[in-house]
């Protein structure tokens, strides 16, 4: 009985003198969150986040990210569309991970954790158990789960006394807001209107601390907000790498403009008499209902085709109506149905616009002249089919 006793009290020091052990060799390990600037391209404009480990005692220096994603998946686009592509996590010394943004001058930017031993221990498993055979594997989601928001999660979920008392983005922001902030700054305008169009009414909350650190430049600045038991967060940051982009100006309603000037043309040519200008108007109707009807059949795809939460409830449904583009085939033959179509379809866009300032969807302004125009040509398509059956 005492020997086995002791071999009890052996256990239990051995588990302590490893546990301790360990701990002391954290002691000499560094993490920090590394933030990665914009690039020039679309995929890389909102940036990157990636986990620093520096272990003095066995030399390594390693870089570990969530933004993998291989071109060898089956059916890679069908799955890339539809939301169901699985991004991976990987690890990369430091200058290999350094070199595209070194290539591509990209700023580089490093904030060293503020904690102790256990902290780190906390946050290196549960790096390595996101690296463990099927972990390593997710499901990309814009907003809830992406490149940064694993690293965010990794970081907090392991530092539960970590409180972020400062709004890291003004009281009122939401996702499309902040989403915007990137498209403009890096000229991304006719991008920002496809996207807009794209973006259900999801993306229009007001935004929490949390929510808004799912973009790698506001986890960082939510990271220099972060207090714990009073101390700084972050204990040091600096710009590792200070990139030469070229800060680009532009004028951010230009896309409002060139549709406005557009729309304005269209209306003053259906205005005209003359044989060339019933023939133009005549194809740009056909035009604007193949391709609004279109619209409307990508919008309800990306709603009810696929796994992207950020596209559902559209409220762009309400111009983009998928009907247009049987109409659009319709006006060929012009069924008798086809005057009651139309008084339905400017209806709906009488109210769309009628409630447009107060609606849970935060709609492109450079949409407003293209609105306009379909209801006026709605409202004269009504006239028009209708005073063609009563001829008839």
């Amino acid at each position: 009985m005492l020997m086995k006793n002791l071999l009890i009290v052996t256990l239990i020091s051995l588990f302590f003198i490893t546990d301790i052990s360990a701990q002391n060799n954290l002691a000499h390990t560094r993490i920090s969150i590394l933030t990665c600037g914009p690039g020039e391209d679309l995929y890389s404009l909102f940036g990157h986040t990636a986990i620093r480990i520096i272990d003095s005692t066995n030399h390594t220096d390693t870089v570990y990210n969530w933004g993998g994603f291989t071109f060898d998946q089956p059916n890679f686009y069908l799955k890339f569309l539809r939301g169901k592509l699985l991004y991976f996590s990987s690890a990369d010394y430091f200058p290999d991970f350094m070199y595209e943004y070194v290539v591509e001058h990209r700023n580089v930017y490093e904030q060293v954790l503020n904690i102790d031993s256990a902290a780190k221990k906390r946050v290196i498993d549960a790096v390595n158990f996101n690296l463990a055979g099927d972990n390593r594997f997710y499901k990309y989601d814009f907003l809830l789960d992406n490149c940064t928001t694993r690293v965010k999660n990794i970081v907090f979920e392991n530092n539960k006394s970590v409180t972020i008392d400062s709004s890291i983005v003004p009281q009122g922001t939401t996702a499309r807001d902040l989403i915007r902030y990137y498209l403009e700054r890096g000229n991304q305008l006719w991008t920002e209107l496809g996207i807009d169009i794209l973006l259900g009414s999801r993306v229009d909350r007001a935004v929490s601390n949390d929510e808004a650190m799912f973009l790698p430049e506001f986890f960082m600045k939510g990271l220099n907000y972060a207090q714990d038991s009073s101390q700084p967060f972050v204990k040091d940051f600096k710009i590792i790498y200070r990139g030469s982009t070229q800060q680009i100006t532009t004028w951010k309603y230009m896309p409002l403009i060139v549709t406005s000037l557009c729309c304005l043309l269209l209306f003053f040519i259906s205005n005209l008499k003359t044989r060339w200008a019933k023939a133009t108007i005549k194809f740009f109707d056909a035009v604007l209902l193949y391709v609004t009807g279109l619209i409307g059949l990508l919008i309800m795809f990306m709603w009810f085709a696929t796994d992207h939460t950020v596209c559902k409830n559209n409220l762009n449904i309400a111009w983009a109506l998928p009907t247009n583009f049987i109409a659009a085939f319709c006006t060929v033959k012009k069924p008798t149905w086809l005057s009651t179509y139309f008084f339905i379809a400017a209806i709906i866009t009488g109210l769309l616009l009628a409630s447009w300032f107060w609606l849970s969807q935060q709609m492109n302004i450079a949409l407003l002249p293209v609105i306009l125009f379909l209801l006026n040509r709605y409202v004269i398509f009504t006239s028009l089919y209708k005073n063609k059956y009563i001829r008839a």
